[in-house]
Parts: structure tokens; sequence; C-alpha cells
């Protein structure tokens, strides 16, 4: 028992103590509250595997709430990318629901808030009202509007949801103690004017309430037993509370929020507004862009639910802000692709081979497994004829002792096939290597039983027919940052960080079995890293992208 509440995180305990406490089981709710304003990325994968997978501990039911009260920024494609990348990840909600479903019910309450002379309406402007509220070690002033009278807050308050006065001349504060020591208790902002169409609403408010006195509000309305939120809202729960004392029955159950330390990722920034940056400035080709962290783009990239959900629970929650290592996520992908990828051969920077005694015109169709470790991966024929590709960098005519590829007078083995011995090549008037010539060993055809079939060469190289193969278009992505935290520098644009080589497209040739492959099937090209099939992908041209390489570059860097 004791073991077991040692491995339980820090929200976790606080359920099981709530519970302990009297709560019934029954009772237990849990909510994921995106703003639709942009695409969810990483850090709120995060948030998402959270929620959802207390809910699958507890068996309680999660809300998806989006919290669309700000019609300048909100449509309707994020709601919908939203609950495509939720499902994608592999969660269910108990019931979707918006913010906007309680507009009336949330200006009822302001207006009885009004009556009781816990708000008030104030035309100041922006700056006037920051000034007043201090500072943390400055208590603030009162508005000169603060003590409206009711009748005069209601009749503003009126016109201000009929539209009758202009867009940021009036607000509707909370009246609550402008000398608190929390900045977030003096008198803050619960309604603006907001003379914008709503995604859902239409034109039917121009007024819309405030962070705060919405989510709170909604928990409540929804029953949520447990609100989880990102730290920032750590200050923000004194203003949580106090708005829910306004409006609880205590008869009904009140939500409480707690709070764990947002996800961060290394080289990359998190930031919705720097996101859409990246969007706009054309810098990335959008949301989707694999190089981005939204869990559109590592889908497209080729990550799996898998790989991310194991990437949440791996690099688990925290009290604390804290950057996890992007080769976390890295490794993750890694890890499950290893057990789930087929495996292929595909030639990337190729150089032309020529075996000098395989019969010319001869072709001959190699049985080969999708993988050589593991069952249930199935088979392939894979194509060989007397010219083939082979890595540029798996060529060298003279080198050390600890080189096992091919080098002139040597032999290795080429994957499923025969093993070869390099002869002699041809240069370029640059000196550059455009074809080896080689022979190859008749009777070591890989799997025929044949003693020169067993006989050990130190090298295995991969390789296609050039004959059969196909050429596609590969995408090498890479780090979009070349800082591990771009946007941590006070006085230095995230932008400068910008790796000028994050995306090198390569023509490259791949085995004919890639043919029918499908949009985001993933596969291991042996030797060289994970790849998908991307959706520019169309009939006469194949493209893949790069997932993740077989090795790290950047851990020597």
């Amino acid at each position: 028992m004791n073991e077991e509440k040692k491995s339980l995180n820090f929200l976790e305990q606080i359920i099981e103590e709530d519970l302990a406490n009297g709560l019934p089981k029954e009772k237990l709710r849990f909510r994921f509250p995106p703003e639709p304003n942009g695409y969810l990325h990483i850090g709120h994968a995060a948030s998402i595997c959270l929620n959802f997978g207390l809910g699958l501990k507890y068996n309680a039911p999660v809300n998806l709430r989006f919290d669309d009260t700000n019609p300048a920024k909100e449509e309707q494609e994020y709601v919908d990318a939203i609950k495509h990348d939720i499902n994608w990840l592999g969660f269910k909600w108990d019931k979707e629901l918006y913010s906007s479903n309680y507009f009336q019910q949330l200006y009822d309450w302001a207006v009885l808030l009004i009556k009781e002379g816990k708000a008030y309406v104030d035309n100041q402007t922006s700056e006037e009202m920051a000034i007043q509220k201090g500072a943390p070690t400055e208590v603030g002033t009162n508005s000169p509007n603060r003590d409206r009278s009711i009748e005069e807050n209601l009749d503003l308050f009126l016109q201000m949801k009929n539209g009758e006065l202009a867009e940021g001349s009036h607000v509707l504060r909370a009246k609550i103690d402008m000398k608190h020591v929390n900045m977030h208790m003096r008198d803050p902002i619960m309604y603006r004017i907001l003379k914008k169409e709503h995604h859902r609403t239409g034109k039917n408010w121009c007024i819309y309430p405030m962070y705060d006195w919405t989510h709170g509000e909604s928990d409540y309305i929804e029953q949520i037993s447990h609100s989880i939120c990102t730290l920032e809202f750590k200050s923000h729960r004194d203003l949580y509370d106090w708005y829910l004392d306004q409006v609880c029955d205590p008869a009904k159950l009140r939500p409480k929020q707690r709070e764990f330390a947002r996800r961060n990722l290394s080289y990359t920034v998190m930031s919705k507004r720097k996101l859409l940056q990246l969007v706009e400035e054309g810098i990335v080709t959008g949301w989707d862009d694999p190089r981005m962290p939204t869990i559109s783009g590592l889908r497209r990239r080729g990550y799996t639910p898998t790989s991310i959900r194991n990437f949440s629970d791996t690099a688990g929650i925290s009290k604390r802000d804290n950057v996890t290592d992007v080769a976390l996520l890295e490794y993750c992908i890694k890890d499950d692709l290893n057990k789930t990828a087929p495996r292929v051969m595909a030639v990337l920077n190729p150089v032309k081979i020529v075996i000098t005694n395989y019969p010319e015109g001869k072709e001959e169709f190699l049985e080969a497994n999708y993988n050589d470790y593991e069952e249930g991966f199935g088979s392939r024929s894979v194509p060989f004829s007397r010219e083939i590709y082979i890595e540029k960098e798996d060529f060298r005519e003279e080198a050390n002792k600890k080189f096992f590829r091919l080098k002139l007078g040597k032999e290795v083995r080429l994957k499923n096939a025969y093993i070869i011995k390099a002869e002699s090549c041809l240069k370029d008037e640059n000196g550059e290597v455009t074809e080896i010539y080689c022979t190859y060993d008749v009777d070591s055809k890989s799997g025929s039983g044949t003693e020169a079939s067993k006989r050990k060469v130190k090298g295995t190289l991969h390789w296609v027919s050039i004959k059969h193969a196909i050429k596609t278009e590969v995408r090498i992505y890479d780090r979009l940052f070349t800082d591990e935290a771009p946007d941590g520098h006070k006085d230095i644009d995230f932008k400068e960080f910008i790796n000028p080589n994050s995306l090198q497209i390569i023509e490259a040739f791949v085995e004919p079995s890639l043919k029918s492959a499908s949009v985001l099937d993933r596969f291991q090209f042996q030797r060289l890293g994970y790849f998908c099939v991307d959706k520019d992908t169309t009939k006469s041209n194949l493209v893949f992208n790069r997932t993740v390489p077989l090795r790290d570059k950047w851990t020597k860097k």
C-alpha cells in the first residue's frame, strides 16, 4: 500500500485524499479546456494525457470544453483540429462543451454581482486602470467609478450588452480589494466589449467574459471535481475561489483548482503566439509543418500516438517549471517505431555499382523479411540486378581497419543478397567517384544454405536495384532552432535562432515494395532512420519525411 502511494503523482495524491475525506468516487469529473485559437502542441499533449489519463485511472468522465470567449482569435478550423488531435491520441471525451454555452448564465450571474454591490462598470482607459492597480509591493488605488450606484451600473452593463457603447470604452470589474497582496484580486475585469462575430453565437453577443470569470463558473456548471491547470494559473486560484464563492450552492460539488508545471521542450518554442508568427511569416509551411511542435506537425512527421503518450508518461508531471530535453521525445518515437515499423531499403545519396560478373539482363527476386528480429511483419520480394545503388559514404578507395564498409580489394555483404568485392572505380573530372566495379560470389546468396552464404564478412550494406528503384522525394527534417532555449534570451528575437538547415529536400531511391505505401505509413530505412509517407504524395511522386535518424548528431553538439 505504501509503495502504491509513493508511485502516485502529487495530483493523484490530492484526489486520493479527497476520496478518503468523503468525496464520492462517482463525483469525480475532469476536463480539458483548450482555447480554439491555434493548433495543439506537445505541451497540450501533456495536459491531454494527464486529464484523460486520470479519467481512465478513476473510471471518471472527462469533458472537452472549448474556452471560446475571444472571437477575435478563435475559429472553427481550430475546434476541428483540436478534436482530431485528441481522437488521434486515442482519447474519448464524455461531453463536448463550449464556454459560449454558458454566456447567458454568466451574464445573469454578473448582473447578480452588480445588484449585490460586488461588480461595477468602469470607463477608464486600460493605462489608467493599470496605474491604479499598483504593484506587488505597492497597494492599488480605487477607480473613481468604483462607487457608482447599482442602478447606474446595471444600466451601463445593459448598454454594453446591447452594443450601445463603443468597443474598448467600458468594462465590468469585480469589486474585491485594491489593496490585496494578490494582484489578480485587485478589481479584475469580468467583461469587455468586443464587436466581433463569434464562430458559434454569431452576432448574439458583443460583450465577452474574461477567462478567470468564465473558467471557474464553467467548472461549477459542469460539476468538475478537479480543475487541473498549468502553473501560471496558481496565482489566479484566489480569484477562482472568490468567483465560486459568489455563485456556489452548498448542496452542489465545488470544483477544486490545482496546478502542475507546463511542458517546455528544448530546441523549440511553445507559445501559440510565436508559433503563429512562424506560420504567418512563412518560416514554416503551416501549423502541420513537420518541424513544428504541434500534434499535427508531429503526426505528419511520423510520430505515433503511442510515442507521444509514452513521452508524456515518462516526462511525468511536476510542481516546478522545467525544460524537457527533446532527445526524450526522439527516444520515445525510436522506441515505438523500432517495434512497429517495417524495415525496407532506400538510398539517399547514391553511387552506382556495376557487378561485372553478374550476367547482363539477368534479374532475380530475393525474399526479405520486413523485420529480422520480430515475428509477424511478413516479407516481400526485393529485385536484384547487375547495377545497384549504395550510399556514397559506404565506399572509400582506401580506409583504415575500422572502416567496415566497401573499399577497394575488400568484401561486404549486400543485405539479403550476395557478397561483393570492390575491384576498381571510375571518377569524374572533380575526382568524385561515379561508378564502382565489383565482382560477386555467386554462391554467397543469403539464406541459400551454401557454405559461401555462411561466410562471415564484417560489413553489411543496404542497396537498391537501379532498374527497379523508385525515384522519390525525401525531406530531411532537423530541429527548427539551433539554440536549446530560443525564446529564453531577453534581448534576442527567438527567430534569430532559426536553423537554416532544418529542411533539406533530396532525390532518393527506394525499393519497389514502397510503391503502394499510403500517407502516414511509417518505415525504417535500414541504417538511415525512420521515415513517414507525407500527405503531398501523389501517384507520380512519392514523398517521405524523415521522422528521426537512427543516430543523434545533436548529442555530439
